[in-house]
């Protein structure tokens, strides 16, 4: 596959209340660009056209409309050809190639990996970039510090299969580019279920809460730290978690663990 080096990776806030976060994806030799999940769909033209790019691709990570509803503005500006998860294109409608588990995007000399992620909705695409740093673009299934919620069509075992096989398996050094910005709120419920935990403390203490523009890029190596969702084997995190769940038991494995705290990140 062609690597990482010729990527370059615009990350534009949107601003908005839904708190997206969108991804401009270009080739450094031909300015051909990827367009990822692009709601604000003027902002994302603008970063384009601001560094000389040409938009020829829109990906949408899954059917959601706070991912999709720029979809139409995009392609009148700019002919872009839509591509989403196969399972999806017929609630997006519009979508140019549908796309499965092993499909690579090209965009000038950039290549994406498609996996497969279904939990957050039953037909959810993450984009891979291969190379010396790695990069995740990966919608509503992972967040920094947190995990997608299954409420509109997705289920938490999936998500748990997902978390478990897909993104485990992926190096530390992988960058996470999620579709919203929540990082805040999912460190204070790292630290709700695990208060000894001094990677997402310092981190958290670090942070300028009124610039969410500001945001780190964290890497899956840092996720493994700070995000509960990653930490099922972790004694304060098992012992927290028997206190609102009485009927645990000892020893609880780790799927268990995840679906009980997706239960209770739905209502904190």
């Amino acid at each position: 596959m062609e690597h990482a080096e010729h990527m370059l990776i615009e990350r534009i806030w949107s601003g908005n209340a839904y708190r997206n976060f969108h991804y401009l994806i270009a080739c450094a030799e031909t300015g051909e660009a990827l367009a990822v999940d692009p709601l604000e769909w003027r902002l994302c033209l603008a970063a384009a056209r601001r560094r000389g790019w040409t938009i020829t691709r829109i990906l949408n990570t899954h059917e959601h409309g706070d991912h999709i509803g720029g979809n139409a503005g995009l392609v009148g500006a700019t002919g872009a050809r839509v591509l989403a998860h196969a399972g999806a294109a017929k609630r997006i409608g519009g979508v140019d190639q549908g796309l499965t588990e092993g499909d690579v995007i090209r965009v000038g000399r950039v290549e994406l990996e498609c996996l497969d992620t279904p939990g957050h909705t039953m037909a959810h695409i993450c984009a891979l970039a291969h190379g010396e740093r790695p990069a995740l673009f990966c919608g509503d299934t992972l967040f920094n510090a947190g995990a997608g919620n299954c409420h509109n069509g997705g289920h938490p075992e999936q998500l748990y299969q997902t978390f478990a096989t897909r993104l485990a398996s992926l190096p530390d050094e992988t960058r996470v580019f999620p579709g919203h910005e929540y990082l805040v709120r999912n460190l204070q419920f790292t630290l709700d279920r695990e208060p000894d935990n001094i990677a997402a403390r310092d981190l958290l203490h670090s942070l300028r809460q009124d610039d969410p523009a500001a945001t780190p890029v964290t890497t899956l190596g840092e996720e493994r730290r700070i995000n509960t969702f990653f930490r099922l084997a972790s004694p304060t995190v098992i012992e927290r978690l028997r206190a609102a769940f009485p009927d645990l038991g000892e020893r609880p494995d780790a799927r268990t663990v995840f679906l009980r705290l997706r239960e209770l990140r739905n209502r904190w």
